[in-house]
This record gives C-alpha cells, sequence and structure tokens, in this order.
C-alpha cells in the first residue's frame, strides 16, 4: 500500500462522490473543439468513459491510501456544518465496510460506460444517457460515503430518478415502451413508498438522539434511545431499505425493472442500487437500534428464508421447458434469492453473519453484474432473452457457435449457485455458520431451522442455473442453410442466423473480463475483503469500542 497524506484522501473522497455530478453537468454542454470526434455523439459517449475511468482511478488510489492496519477506524473524514439549526452535517468517510463498496461502484459504472460506447442502448441522445449514468454514480457512491443520516437519505434518494428515465427511455426495445414505461413506474413507485417511511425512522432517531451523526449514534450503540423508539424507528427504517434491497414481499418491482432495462441499467441495478439496501441494515439499524434490531431479526431472518426459497422456486418455473421464461427475468429473481442470504447473515446479529453478508454483497455486484452483462449480449445476438426461444427443439449451443460466450455464461452461471473456489461460496456459508449460532438473545431452535431452509436453498439455486447452463450453451449446433433469395414479405426466422452469429468480442472482453478476475481472486483469497471488514464490524456491533 503507499502512503498518502489524510487531506489528499479527504480531497479523493470529495472527489469521488462530487466528481461524477460535475461530469454530468459537463455531458450536457457542447464538446470543445479536438474532442468532438467523428461525431458529437462519439463524444460525449468518450466523455462518460473518461470521467467514470477518472473516478475509478481515485477509488483504487484511495484504496492503496487506506490504513488498512486500522479497517475499523473511519479514513478520509470531512465534516463541516451544513445546516446549523439541525446540526445536519457533510460528513463523509469510509471504513473496511463502504470501502470495498465504493471500489465496486465506480468499477461496474466505468465498466457500463465502457460498454455503452462500443453499444449504446436504443433510446433517445446519448448525452442523456450519460448524464443520467453519472448523476447514479454519485448517488450511489455518495450513500456509501456520508455518515449523516439526513445525507444519507438525500443520497438514497437521488438514484431513482435517472434509474427512473434509464429504464424508462432506454430500456426494452421497439415496440414495448408500455412495458419499460409501467416497469420505470412501478420502480419509482414503491422505492418512493418505502423511502417516505424510512424518513420518519431517521428523523425519530435524530430528534430523539439529538444529532443526526452517524458515528456518534453507532458509538452511543442506542443507550440515548428507548426501546420504543428503537423499536418504531427500525419497523420504519427497515421497510424502505427492505424495498431497495429488495426483501421478499416487497421484491415485486425488481423483476420487471431488470427485464425492461437496458444492460447496463441491470448491471448497476443489481451490483450496486441492490446494495443500498443492505448496506443501511449494517450502518444504520445494527449499531444504532440494537435493542430495536433484537426484537425484529428472527422476523428479518423468516422472510430472508422465504425469498431465498421463493425466488429459487420462481427461477426453476421459469426456466422449465414451455413456461416462457425471459432470461433477464430469471436472473432478476435469483437476485432475491442471493439478497436473501444477505439479509438472513445480517439478521444474526454476530460478526460471523454480517461480515458473510458484506461478502456476499460484493460478489453478488460481481457475479450477477457479469451475468446481466452476458444475457445482454445473448439477447443481442439472437434478438431475444425467451428461454424457449433460445433453447429450441435443440437447445442454442452457445458452446458450439459462440464458445467464449458459453463459456462465460457456463462461469459466471456456476459462480452464482456459490461453487468452492469461487466469490458466491464465502458470502452464503459464513452467513449460514452465523445463522448456526445466532447473537445472545436469539432463538438459536430459531436460526437452526432457517439455517436448514437456506440449506435447501442452495440444492434449488444449483438446480435452476444447471437447466439453464443446459438448455442455453448445450445441443446440437444448428447446420447452415443453403442461401436462397427472401420471397418479398417472408416471415424472418426468429434467431439469428448461424453465418451471422459472433462470439465474444473485443469490447465486451474488457467489460467482462475485470469480473471474472475478482470472482476468482475474491473466491480463492477471500482474506483480502474479509481483513477489511471484520474488524469494522467488530467494532460496529460493540458499539464503537474496537
Amino acid at each position: 500500500m503507499i502512503d498518502i497524506s489524510e487531506s489528499v484522501m479527504q480531497f479523493l473522497l470529495a472527489l469521488i462522490v462530487v466528481g461524477p455530478l460535475i461530469g454530468a453537468v459537463a455531458a450536457l454542454l457542447p464538446a470543445p473543439p479536438g474532442l468532438r470526434g467523428t461525431s458529437p455523439d462519439q463524444a460525449v459517449l468518450r466523455h462518460g468513459v473518461t470521467v467514470t475511468g477518472a473516478i475509478l482511478i481515485a477509488a483504487v488510489v484511495l484504496a492503496l491510501g487506506f490504513d488498512h492496519d486500522q479497517p475499523s477506524k473511519m479514513q478520509a473524514t470531512t465534516d463541516i456544518s451544513w445546516i446549523a439549526a439541525l446540526d445536519v452535517r457533510i460528513h463523509l468517510g469510509v471504513d473496511g465496510i463502504s470501502l470495498p463498496l465504493l471500489v465496486l461502484t465506480a468499477l461496474l459504472t466505468f465498466l457500463c460506460a465502457l460498454y455503452s460506447y462500443f453499444k449504446m442502448p436504443m433510446g433517445p441522445s446519448p448525452k442523456g444517457f450519460v448524464a443520467l449514468l453519472l448523476v447514479l454514480e454519485s448517488g450511489t457512491l455518495a450513500t456509501f460515503a456520508v455518515l449523516d443520516l439526513v445525507l444519507f437519505f438525500l443520497a438514497f434518494e437521488m438514484v431513482l430518478i435517472p434509474m427512473y428515465f434509464l429504464i424508462a427511455r432506454w430500456g426494452g426495445s421497439e415496440g414495448v415502451t408500455g412495458g419499460r414505461q409501467a416497469a420505470a413506474w412501478k420502480f419509482i413507485l414503491y422505492t418512493l413508498l418505502g423511502s417516505v417511511v424510512m424518513l420518519l425512522g431517521l428523523l425519530l432517531i435524530g430528534l430523539n438522539a439529538g444529532t443526526f451523526d452517524m458515528v456518534a449514534l453507532a458509538t452511543d450503540n442506542g443507550r440515548g434511545l428507548s426501546t420504543s423508539v428503537q423499536l418504531i424507528a427500525v419497523l420504519a427504517i427497515g421497510l424502505g431499505l427492505a424495498v431497495k434491497t429488495p426483501m421478499w414481499p416487497l421484491h415485486s418491482w425488481l423483476p420487471d425493472a431488470h427485464t425492461a432495462a437496458p444492460t447496463v441499467g441491470s448491471v448497476l441495478l443489481a451490483g450496486v442500487l441492490l446494495k443500498m439496501g443492505t448496506y443501511g441494515f449494517v450502518r444504520i439499524i445494527l449499531p444504532i437500534a440494537p435493542d430495536g434490531m433484537r426484537t425484529f431479526a428472527p422476523y428479518l431472518a423468516a422472510f430472508a428464508v422465504v425469498g431465498i426459497i421463493y425466488g429459487s422456486l420462481a427461477c426453476l418455473a421459469l426456466a422449465k421447458q414451455g413456461a416462457g421464461g425471459d432470461l433477464k427475468r430469471l436472473i432478476a429473481y435469483s437476485s432475491v434469492g442471493h439478497m436473501g442470504f444477505v439479509l438472513l447473515g445480517i439478521a444474526t446479529m454476530t460478526p460471523t453473519g454480517v461480515n458473510g453478508a458484506l461478502f456476499a454483497n460484493i460478489a453478488h455486484g460481481l457475479i450477477t453484474g457479469l451475468l446481466f452483462f452476458l444475457v445482454g449480449a445473448v439477447k443481442e445476438r439472437y434478438g431475444s432473452a425467451d428461454l424457449d426461444t433460445l433453447a429450441g427443439a435443440t437447445g442454442a449451443a452457445l458452446y458450439g457457435r459462440a464458445p467464449r460466450l458459453g463459456g462465460l455464461l457456463a462461469f459466471a452461471a456456476v459462480a452464482s449457485l456459490g461453487l468452492p473456489g469461487l466469490a458466491g461460496f464465502w458470502g452464503e456459508m459464513l452467513a449460514m455458520f452465523g445463522a448456526f449460532n445466532p447473537a445472545e438473545g436469539l432463538s438459536r431452535p430459531a436460526f437452526l431451522t432457517f439455517m436448514v431452509i437456506a440449506g435447501f436453498g442452495t440444492l434449488l439455486t444449483a438446480a435452476y442455473l444447471l437447466i439453464v447452463v443446459r438448455r442455453v450453451c448445450m445441443g446440437a449446433q444448428p447446420q447452415e442453410a443453403p442461401r436462397e433469395a427472401p420471397q418479398a414479405g417472408a416471415p424472418q426466422a426468429g434467431l439469428a442466423e448461424p453465418a451471422r452469429f459472433t462470439d465474444v468480442q473485443t469490447y465486451e472482453f474488457a467489460a467482462w473480463t475485470p469480473l471474472v478476475a475478482l470472482t476468482v481472486l475474491a473466491g480463492l483469497w477471500p482474506a483480502v475483503l474479509l481483513g477489511l471488514t471484520d474488524p469494522a464490524v467488530q467494532k460496529l456491533l460493540a458499539g464503537g469500542k474496537s
């Protein structure tokens, strides 16, 4: 690691949060001479790659300058008074919990911008697309960096509008405008209603404790809040966070949003936006209202394991032959199950479980982000993500037609099902270990039951993902039919012609290789991530004491 002064670290964190906003404004302005390229569209897309690349470099430098000997300590902190009457402060900082999420967000946004430079989704002007992408990045990064409850809420809400427009204007394909508009409205209504309830809980904590500072509240560990205030706050804040996570049964906006969203929208929605909900549970509810959390923890765990089973059964139903299941929709339902493991780990209120939840968060961002990239590529080549259309009579035969694409899809699937040696394994295992021996005051028999149910969910997860690999990747390779001049008005085949089918292209390799490499690295060397999160989690659960 490198030695960087505290003032430079503060500047880097401020740049990471504010930089994308400045870039979003610049994206709407005319490109200066010399940077216009062959067209204004190319110039603004290049601008998006440049800004997100600069933010990623800043995040990597911040991670290298981070004091890894003290990951439980808030570093690169800025604390400036903003609204003195309410004691609301611009308070920024990172520790071992938030740093991996900052780097993950910066990485995924850069890869999405790079992918869009070569494969811009169909829709209005790229100017609006790039500006919305950068606003979305700024809001997500701010959520993981702010240490004030009011600022957390503002950052949490900041991502809604850009994601709404990405789904409504650039989502789906021609002819499905109604579907994408409905999905966008469902997304924003669910999340806005959840956020209103969450705001009431945040205000209740801040006004009763006399401060909105998350570090001070975590150090106090609920001692300044009565049990009834904690119960109401956990219920209100938990509902808002559960919608964003999403927790069963508040998940129904997610499959529609993913199915309608453009590829990069799905990557960011699954890769980073869902993490905002689970991060809120760890950063706010666990340390600030521990007594209220202890009361609701068994219910949270119960909803989590129902979500694991429900998500897996929904995926099995979609994967079944003749069900007409959409591959993007299936991956979306798989997120409900995977985030169930994250919530189960948090509900155990143990260092093992919470570390597992944070690890599963990062693993899900890497693996599901890769899966949505791959499904988008398959849909682009076939013109459809319908599983029955893809599989046809003998299977889509990706192994024969596009071996690299087929191999990557199979890799992402086995990583998602939790194969040992890949990132998906450790988080789910640690979450179940946490359920085996939950925190003091929680019913061990109940959590042992939850652990068994979650273990059964891993079998169902393996079943549906292997069915998907068999149906999409295997099968007899279609033979190229003799070429004849098509008759006027003749219907076109549903699938792309074999001769025109392309394997993974260079820009796709560039966008996907980092996710593959990090999935393997996190699976083989989990100590890199756990070494960051564990001291911070221990301090958080101990009431601010290392």
